[in-house]
């Protein structure tokens, strides 16, 4: 999952998005550097969500610069930003009901490689390869003949996770992949996530539940009204009065403090 990346593995350089006069986002600037979980908070309508649209090519900036493993990715698009190496896992479930859950991850070990002119009749040993092995990096291997739309929520995000890390990626994007989780089912994603990391692999997440990002994110971002009124480690974040009074309050601060290693 390494790249040997020497420089950033993902720049964002001065990126903007407007939906008419509203700023989405806002001249915002950011590196990632291969092997690092970044976590990205802030209210709703931060602008999070938007950003994660822009850098995986669902909606074009309007200002600014990406550059992925060295090259331009401004105006790439999704499916070419994948075949690359960036993988994104939405907040909604998007799962094919009909299919059990090696049939859905099977789908992102075929169309994440490359384009295909005619989909393949038959599954070839490669790609089955490498959907077993994302099934198991989730602990989903038991559950693999399962019909996925029988599964509980965890297992049908688990499934989605999967589906992506079946496309090989350099960089997995995460939008609240526990959002609607209980915490016994929260911690187990992110034993799914700190293995992933323990393999190498480079994580931006957004999520409202801070205890996950808190634990798991080696920097974090937090924004507001689409810009960075945050950047640093998770210890300053809770110590940061601005981020104190406009998303996490007291008694949150309080309490993410006492999950952290002292800084």
């Amino acid at each position: 999952m390494t790249t040997g990346q020497t420089g950033p593995l993902l720049s964002c350089q001065g990126v903007s998005k407007y939906f008419g006069a509203l700023a989405a986002v806002k001249d915002f600037s950011f590196e990632l550097h291969e092997g690092e979980i970044l976590g990205i908070g802030g209210p709703n309508g931060a602008g999070k969500t938007t950003l994660f649209d822009v850098v995986s090519g669902l909606q074009p900036a309007d200002a600014g610069k990406i550059v992925f493993k060295g090259e331009d990715i401004t105006a790439a698009a999704p499916a070419e930003l994948c075949h690359r190496g960036l993988a994104r896992v939405f907040q909604s479930i998007a799962t094919f009901d009909s299919m059990n859950v090696r049939e859905n991850v099977v789908i992102g070990a075929i169309y994440g490689h490359r384009r295909w002119f005619m989909p393949p009749l038959t599954y070839g040993k490669a790609m089955l390869a490498r959907a077993d092995a994302a099934i198991e990096m989730v602990g989903l291997t038991a559950h693999a003949r399962l019909p996925i739309a029988k599964l509980p929520v965890l297992d049908r995000k688990l499934a989605m996770m999967a589906s992506a890390l079946a496309t090989e990626p350099s960089l997995l994007l995460l939008d609240e992949p526990v959002g609607g989780l209980n915490p016994h089912e929260i911690d187990r994603v992110m034993e799914v996530v700190r293995s992933l990391s323990g393999r190498g692999m480079t994580i931006i997440l957004i999520e409202h539940v801070m205890r996950f990002m808190v634990q798991l994110s080696s920097r974090i971002i937090i924004m507001q009204q689409g810009e960075k009124i945050y950047e640093g480690s998770p210890q300053g974040m809770v110590r940061d009065p601005t981020v104190v009074s406009v998303y996490l309050g007291d008694q949150t601060a309080q309490r993410l403090s006492h999950l952290l290693p002292a800084s």
